[in-house]
C-alpha cells in the first residue's frame, strides 16, 4: 500500500439465519434426492434376487400395473412367473444422468434404464412420499423424448399421412413447400437411379434454395439422402465428366451457371466449381445476347458444352470444367414451323436417342415440348417439333437419364393445385409424373411406356374379359379405387369416342372422364368434374389418330390426386384432379356414336412411398 501502510485483516462475518436456512434446506434435499435414488437401487435389487415381496412392496397402495394390475397381485403375478420358469430377468439402473425433481411430496426420477434379455428403454418413476416418510413408486412409464425436432417432424408426417390426396407410388416432396418441384440432375450410378429436386427452408439463417436428394433401384422405392447442394441451387443437369465423376451443370442463383463434382459414390457431397457464364464486354460478338439461365451441360469427346437456356438459347463451350468458358453461338441452327425460332427454351435436356438427337425443353408460354433433329457443327438442327402438353402447365420441366439397360426415362413435374399452387397447408407440396421410357418413331415423334419395375406395385388382379358396348356406359363393379392401374383394349368399329371414367362417384357427381375421340383425332381427358374447388378442371386433348385396322389400347395410373394416361405408346396426359367425396372410386367404360368391343383388366396398386 502506499506510505508503507498495510491493510487491516478483513474476517468474514457470521452467516445469518436466512443464509443458514437455504444451506440447510439444500442439504435436506440433496439427502432426499439420494434417499429416492437408493429406493430405485433397492427395487433393482429386488428384481436381481427374484424377490416378490420386496418387488410388491417398492409401489404405492394406489399404483395399477398393465391390464390394471394391483400392487397385491402383482407378488402373486411375479412368483407365479418364477414358479412357471417365465419369470424375465430386468433390471432398472440409476447413473450419473439419472435426476431427481422434488416437488414437495412427489419426485420425478429419469431416466432410469431398463436392461432385459427382450429390449430395454429409458424409463421416468413417479416416487410418491408416503405419511411415514417413505417414498414409494406411484407409477413408471418410457420418457417423453424431450427433442422438439422429433415430436414436429411426427406430426408433420401423420399430417401427410393423412392427406387423402398425396399420391402413394409418384415421386413426391417428403415435407414442405417443394417450389418448383422440377427433377433435376437425373443420373444413373453404380446400380441407382438418383433424382434432385428444389426445395426452400432456412436451415442456413435465411430464406434459400437447395437440391434435395433421393435414389432408387426399382425406380419406385426411394430412399431421401442428406441435402448435399445447398443455397441458390436452380435448374440443372448432371453428367459424367472427363475423370469418370458425376457432374451438375446448374444455375447458381445471384451468380450465373456453374459447376458442381462429386466427392463420393453415394452423391451426397458435392464440391461447387466457379461460374462458367463467359465474361464478355461492350463490342464483342456475343455480348448482351444469352441469359445465364437454365443450363445443360455434358461432355463431347474432349470437349465440355453447356446450353444456356432462355428465349435465345444458346452454347458455351471449354477444354476443362475449370477453364475459360466462351461461347459458341445460337442453339438452334433455324426454326420449326408453326414455332419462332426465339421461343422459350428451358429446363433443356440434349440426347441422342434411335439415330437421332432429341431435346426436351419448356416454354414459360406455351407449355412442355421437344424437337428431333441432329446436333451437328455445334447446333442443333430441328427437323419435327411436339408438345407434351396443350392446354396449361400441369406437366412441366422434363427431365432424363439413360440406365445401365440403355433406356432413355423421363420424369416431370405435375402442377399442384389448386391453380398451380402448393399444398403447403398439408404440410408438403410437390408431385413428379411416372418415369416414362422414352423411344422414336419412324414419323419422328416420341414413344412413351412405363418401366416394367411398375408391375411390382400391383396385386388383387381383375380380369373383366371381353364385352360390347352399344353406345352405352357400364358400370365396372369388379374394380374400383384411387390407386389402381387400368388397361383398356377395344375394336372401336364405327363408335366417335370410346373410353372410361374413373374416380366416379354412385351418382355421377364427380368423375375423370378419359377417352379417344375418333372425330377429332385425339386422346382427351376431361376432368371439368373430377372434384370440387380445387381442380383446375379442364378438358386436355393430345393428337392421336388410330391408323387403319389399329385396336384402341389405354392405360390408365390413378394415384390419389394424380390421373396419367397413355394411349397405344404413342401420346400421354397427366393430369391432377381433387375428388371431394369419399365414395368417388368407380370405374365406368362407355362408347358413343356406335358399338365397341372392349376388355378391360385393372389391378390395385400398393403405395411404394415411405410416407
Amino acid at each position: 500500500m502506499a506510505g508503507g501502510m498495510t491493510k487491516p485483516a478483513q474476517h468474514a462475518s457470521a452467516p445469518n439465519k436466512k443464509q443458514t436456512d437455504i444451506r440447510e434446506r439444500k442439504r435436506n434435499k440433496m439427502s432426499e434426492h439420494e434417499t429416492v435414488l437408493d429406493v430405485i437401487r433397492r427395487y433393482d435389487e429386488a428384481l436381481r434376487d427374484r424377490n416378490p415381496e420386496q418387488q410388491a412392496d417398492f409401489f404405492t397402495d394406489a399404483w395399477l400395473g398393465a391390464n390394471d394390475m394391483t400392487r397385491a397381485e402383482l407378488k402373486d403375478n411375479i412368483q407365479e412367473q418364477i414358479d412357471e420358469g417365465s419369470h424375465k430377468d430386468n433390471r432398472f439402473v440409476v447413473d450419473d444422468e439419472t435426476s431427481v425433481d422434488l416437488d414437495g411430496d412427489t419426485a420425478t426420477v429419469q431416466p432410469v434404464t431398463l436392461r432385459a434379455s427382450t429390449g430395454g428403454g429409458r424409463f421416468a418413476f413417479v416416487m410418491k412420499r408416503e405419511a411415514d416418510g417413505a417414498w414409494l413408486c406411484d407409477s413408471l412409464g418410457l420418457m417423453e423424448v424431450g427433442d422438439e425436432a422429433a415430436k414436429n417432424a411426427r406430426a408433420v408426417r401423420e399430417k401427410i399421412l393423412n392427406d387423402p390426396h398425396r399420391p402413394g407410388y409418384h415421386v413426391v416432396s417428403p415435407e414442405g413447400v417443394a417450389m418448383p418441384f422440377d427433377p433435376n440432375g437425373a443420373v444413373y450410378w453404380k446400380g441407382r437411379y438418383h433424382l434432385f429436386y428444389i426445395f426452400q427452408n432456412d436451415q442456413l439463417g435465411y430464406q434459400a434454395d437447395h437440391w434435395g436428394h433421393l435414389s432408387s433401384t426399382d425406380l419406385f422405392h426411394w430412399r431421401h439422402h442428406p441435402t448435399g447442394l445447398l443455397d441458390g441451387m436452380y435448374s440443372g443437369n448432371c453428367f459424367i465428366n472427363g475423370d469418370g465423376v458425376p457432374t451438375m451443370c446448374y444455375h447458381q442463383k445471384g451468380q450465373g451457371n456453374a459447376m458442381a463434382v462429386a466427392l463420393d459414390d453415394d452423391l451426397d457431397t458435392w464440391q461447387k466449381l466457379d461460374v462458367i457464364t463467359p465474361a464478355t464486354k461492350e463490342g464483342d460478338e456475343f455480348h448482351g445476347r444469352y441469359a445465364s439461365w437454365d443450363p445443360y451441360g455434358w461432355l463431347e469427346g474432349d470437349t465440355y458444352y453447356a446450353i444456356f437456356g432462355g428465349k435465345q438459347p444458346g452454347i458455351a463451350k471449354c477444354d476443362s470444367l475449370s477453364g475459360h468458358w466462351q461461347y459458341v453461338g445460337d442453339l438452334l441452327a433455324h426454326g420449326v414451323e408453326g414455332v419462332a425460332l426465339e421461343e422459350d427454351v428451358s429446363c433443356a435436356d440434349l440426347f441422342h436417342l434411335d439415330g437421332k438427337d432429341v431435346l426436351l425443353c419448356i416454354s414459360h408460354r406455351i407449355g412442355c415440348r421437344y424437337y428431333v433433329g441432329e446436333w451437328k457443327n455445334e447446333q442443333f438442327f430441328p427437323e419435327t417439333h411436339a408438345m407434351m402438353s396443350w392446354v396449361d402447365h400441369a406437366y412441366f420441366a422434363p427431365e432424363s437419364l439413360v440406365d445401365d439397360q440403355g433406356r432413355r426415362i423421363m420424369w416431370s413435374r405435375i402442377m399442384d393445385d389448386p391453380k398451380f399452387g402448393t399444398r403447403a397447408d398439408q404440410g408438403w407440396s410437390g408431385t413428379m409424373g411416372l418415369p416414362r421410357i422414352l423411344s422414336l418413331g419412324d414419323d419422328g415423334l416420341l414413344r412413351y411406356d412405363v418401366p416394367e419395375e411398375i408391375e411390382r406395385l400391383r396385386y388383387q388382379e381383375v380380369d373383366c374379359g371381353s364385352f360390347d358396348l352399344s353406345c352405352s356406359e357400364q358400370a365396372v363393379d369388379t374394380i374400383s379405387g384411387d390407386s389402381i392401374e387400368l388397361i383398356l383394349d377395344a375394336e372401336i368399329g364405327k363408335a366417335q369416342s370410346v373410353g372410361l371414367k374413373v374416380c366416379t362417384s354412385p351418382g355421377g357427381e364427380e368423375e375423370t372422364s378419359i377417352y379417344y375421340d375418333a372425330e377429332s383425332k385425339q386422346l382427351k381427358v376431361d376432368t371439368t368434374r373430377s372434384g370440387e374447388g380445387e381442380t383446375t378442371g379442364v378438358l386436355e386433348a393430345a393428337p392421336f389418330e388410330l391408323t387403319e385396322n389399329e385396336s384402341l389400347n389405354i392405360r390408365v395410373f390413378v394415384d390419389k390426386s394424380v390421373v396419367e394416361v397413355l394411349v397405344n405408346g404413342r401420346q400421354a396426359i397427366a393430369r391432377r384432379i381433387y375428388p371431394h367425396r369419399e365414395e368417388s372410386r368407380g370405374v365406368r367404360v362407355f362408347s358413343r356414336g356406335g358399338d365397341a368391343q372392349v376388355r378391360l383388366k385393372g389391378w390395385q396398386m400398393a403405395a411404394s412411398n415411405a410416407f
